[in-house]
């Protein structure tokens, strides 16, 4: 019981961050200056990948500790088959855009490659919002 509540805490905590640094994101790109585009780009990096990092792991590991005590076989697989693409776009396409992109900002280099990334950052990040949330309704149907 307290792995499924560490569970669901921890899962709610990495979603809304992600969906943090997503709407933060496009909305000072949308209504802010440089300025505060560099600042968010640099909160998103510290402290929130360490929040974000922090808040999985947990997730995984008391995600793994509720499927061996579930009966709820085939919902475990939908949400086991959703956590690659989320695990890969997380390590391989967003935290190094947002390294990246705080670099760029931090330096002042808001061209051409920096929104082609921050696009590209907003596509995996909507990604991993959609596939988190089917997570967490499944898991309300898993107890």
């Amino acid at each position: 019981m307290l792995a499924y509540k560490a569970h669901k805490v921890f899962a709610i905590v990495a979603f809304v961050t992600i969906v943090i640094f997503w709407t933060s994101t496009l909305i000072v790109e949308l209504f802010f200056d440089y300025k505060s585009i560099t600042l968010i780009k640099s909160l998103i990096v510290f402290p929130g990948l360490f929040i974000l990092v922090l808040t999985i792991a947990i997730t995984g590991i008391t995600g793994n500790i509720i499927t061996k005590k579930s009966n709820k076989e085939e919902l475990i697989k939908v949400k086991k088959k959703r956590m690659p693409i989320i695990a890969f776009n997380g390590v391989v396409i967003l935290i190094p855009c947002a390294i990246y992109l705080n670099i760029l900002a931090s330096n002042g280099t808001f061209n051409s490659i920096f929104y082609g990334v921050q696009v590209l950052e907003l596509l995996a990040g909507a990604t991993n919002i959609t596939l988190l949330f089917l997570n967490i309704r499944d898991s309300k149907k898993i107890k």
